[in-house]
């Protein structure tokens, strides 16, 4: 590999380290929660490494112990990872011409964190190469996802074990205030972040948490409508 590319490669590592204070603290809460709804070890481990991701699993698991219909926890489950279609069209001028089956792997790797550390650093150097994209994406992941297994194994494991009153859970929320708060870039961004918050209040009372669904409906109806006038007045 070239030194051009290790180099980058490195960097990712070294900017995805960080997330590791919260990746951690974050799988645990997951596998302790998954435990505790009666899942097994490998049915853990196999929705941490298949789903990969975090909040749907969270929304999944919370909705399977209100006995909610499957339809319903696929449905909020594929609303809150819609936002990984858009991370997705977001990277394809990056890392749309790699070859099919890397793109396999940065599609499997596409986090919150991967995808917001990348494209920061996409942004502040437009020169890069597509290959020295791909390096440092690669190297982003490579910190996080085998972190966040372990993290979920730790969990699950020691299930019960973890003391009640021990506030590991605090990484959930700060998380996504840390990857949230900077994208919000644009009043587009803005708006929808609003709308979701306010969508998710006033529907609060639904069932099998509906709220979320039609909450992330529209805050994506109202982020595209901001957008296309945005887009309109500049033409």
């Amino acid at each position: 590999m070239p030194l051009s590319l290790t180099r980058d490669f490195w960097q990712g590592f070294r900017d995805g380290t960080p997330f590791i204070l919260v990746i951690v603290p974050f799988g645990a809460v997951f596998g302790v929660v998954a435990t505790e709804a009666g899942l097994d070890l490998a049915q853990v481990m196999g929705f941490s490494v298949l789903v990969i991701a975090g909040a749907a699993q969270f929304v999944a698991v919370q909705m399977m112990l209100d006995n909610a219909p499957v339809l319903i926890v696929i449905a909020a489950s594929l609303a809150v990872n819609l936002r990984m279609a858009m991370y997705s069209a977001a990277l394809v001028p990056h890392l749309g011409k790699i070859s099919w089956w890397r793109r396999g792997l940065v599609s499997y790797f596409i986090l919150d964190q991967t995808y917001a550390a990348s494209v920061l650093q996409y942004e502040q150097n437009p020169a890069m190469t597509s290959a020295q994209k791909r390096s440092y994406y690669f190297g982003v992941a490579v910190v996080i996802c085998p972190v966040w297994y372990l993290a979920t194994w730790g969990g699950a494991v020691l299930g019960t074990a973890v003391p009640a009153g021990l506030p590991i859970d605090f990484a959930v929320p700060i998380t996504f205030l840390a990857l949230i708060v900077p994208a919000l870039r644009t009043p587009a961004h803005i708006v929808a972040a609003l709308v979701s918050i306010l969508g998710v209040l006033v529907f609060a009372f639904l069932p099998f948490n509906l709220g979320l669904l039609i909450a992330a409906v529209l805050a994506m109806m109202a982020g595209a409508e901001v957008e296309r006038r945005i887009r309109a007045r500049a033409a």
